[in-house]
């Protein structure tokens, strides 16, 4: 896991993101479209602080604000294609530990693992799904 985070943690430096950005974006990658205010109930921030967050993100070109169809005063916030792309490169870098540590097991110890990763996923979605 220290492997696996400071990996992550050079590919946000290079990327120049803040946690909170991260957060940001990986919410949106995860649940889709939202407002500011879904944003900074997800961080536990105040509102002026998510939307502070989420202006760099737009400036940077990673989101897009769009009128919500149903109430103009509402923005809806989603990733770009540049934003998806950046999230899904923060993956691989947290992913690039497991290639050298799959290497030293055994193709049986492999299966194990990934049986037991397949098993964590699924509680972990039904559990955000009940949440």
């Amino acid at each position: 896991m220290q492997r696996s985070m400071g990996d992550f943690k050079l590919f946000m430096n290079e990327a120049d993101l803040s946690s909170s950005q991260v957060n940001v974006l990986m919410r949106l990658y995860s649940r889709g479209k939202c407002d500011v205010s879904d944003v900074a109930a997800d961080m536990g921030v105040t509102h002026p602080a998510a939307s502070q967050t989420v202006d760099r993100l737009v400036q940077r070109k990673l989101l897009v604000r769009t009128e919500d169809p149903n109430d103009r005063r509402f923005k809806q916030i989603t990733l770009t294609a540049e934003g998806q792309a950046l999230v899904e490169r923060s993956f691989e870098a947290r992913r690039r530990w497991m290639d050298g540590l799959t290497q030293v097991l055994s193709l049986e110890e492999q299966e194990k693992i990934a049986a037991a990763l397949a098993v964590l996923t699924e509680a972990a979605q039904k559990k955000r799904i009940a949440a």
